[in-house]
């Protein structure tokens, strides 16, 4: 398994990471400890996670995810072999703490609800889940300004994570679902300030989404905060299993009809010409798709996801897929025919 350096911490992340929002939800206690012992064991050494998971949120699962995670922990008692990394919640969520914000009282709570639930007494990267401000993120497009005079300032939220790195409780922090200003900006007062360095940035990147390379992998790589990849499958759909109608019983999209961002004709014509690309070169379409993310400059970590083990088996394969210079050709090629159907 190959690593790669979170940011400028010394910390040493797989090029996979085991994404767990489906514990709780979709997989058992006793699945979750089954996919991340097989995990762990292929080579990985990262697992995200996040306060509101299992995805989607509901009240009365919230937080299963991390407690499947620190049982886990405590049964197989190997913390010093893992990289943990969680999310607090931004605005939204009236479930969480009445409504979730990033100011010092809400990081305070939030940090130690996901320790005791972790049953650790550290994180490792503690991410902002998304921002505390009027911005674009979840795929929204059309960015209108509005002056944030509700939002918490990224100084009092950077305050409150240098606390938490004081305290011992974090080691390294990281942002999710963010813009280039967000990046830059939270740099720039790092440096000003003398607060904790961004070390990376968890957003959306895949076949259908290579909006990340537009402004952030210019940062990613000048800056050392890399990319984080999250869906890097598309929910799944780059797989090929929801093509010409079909609904597996027991995928995402069968079973939540909420999740559509990958799911318009754009993205079905787009899904279908990388799909007969993967084939017409003996690949696993999924497999492929994740080699793509692997192969990409500003990436630190790809965060792979499933519901069962042949799912997570086959993810796990791709890190030893290559891809040959005539297969990138043909993916830019399909790219820059149909471009980022899902932003």
């Amino acid at each position: 398994m190959q690593t790669r350096p979170l940011g400028r911490t010394g910390i040493e992340v797989s090029r996979l990471c085991l994404g767990t929002m489906t514990f709780g939800e979709q997989n058992s206690e006793a699945d979750a400890h089954e996919q991340l012992d097989r995990a762990v064991a292929f080579g990985i050494n990262f697992i995200d996670t996040a306060e509101m998971y299992p995805v989607p949120p509901k009240a009365e699962t919230q937080g299963l995810t991390e407690r499947h995670i620190g049982t886990w922990l405590k049964q197989r008692g190997s913390r010093d072999d893992v990289i943990i990394a969680s999310k607090a919640s931004g605005p939204g969520l009236d479930h969480i703490r009445g409504g979730p914000r990033l100011t010092r009282d809400h990081l305070r709570h939030a940090i130690d609800d996901s320790l005791k639930r972790l049953q650790t007494d550290y994180i490792d990267l503690y991410q902002l889940h998304w921002p505390d401000r009027n911005t674009n993120f979840f795929g929204k497009l059309g960015y209108v300004h509005k002056e944030d005079e509700d939002a918490t300032p990224l100084e009092e939220t950077l305050f409150a994570l240098k606390e938490l790195v004081e305290a011992g409780k974090i080691r390294a922090i990281g942002l999710s679902n963010d813009t280039p200003w967000g990046v830059m900006k939270s740099l720039e007062l790092a440096d000003r300030l003398g607060l904790p360095r961004v070390a990376s940035i968890q957003n959306p990147y895949n076949l259908l989404n290579r909006s990340f390379e537009v402004g952030l992998a210019e940062i990613a790589q000048r800056e050392d905060v890399g990319l984080l990849a999250y869906s890097p499958l598309g929910f799944g759909v780059l797989s090929g299993k929801y093509l010409n109608g079909a609904k597996p019983p027991k995928g995402r999209l069968t079973l939540f009809e909420r999740f559509k961002r990958y799911t318009s004709p754009e993205a079905e014509a787009a899904t279908q010409a990388y799909v007969d690309l993967a084939h017409q070169h003996e690949l696993d379409p999924a497999q492929m798709a994740l080699a793509f993310v692997n192969s990409r400059s500003f990436l630190t970590s790809n965060i792979i996801g499933a519901t069962t083990m042949e799912q997570l088996e086959t993810n796990l394969e791709s890190e030893s897929v290559k891809l040959d210079d005539e297969v990138l050709d043909a993916i830019d090629a399909i790219h820059h025919r149909m471009p980022n159907p899902c932003p």
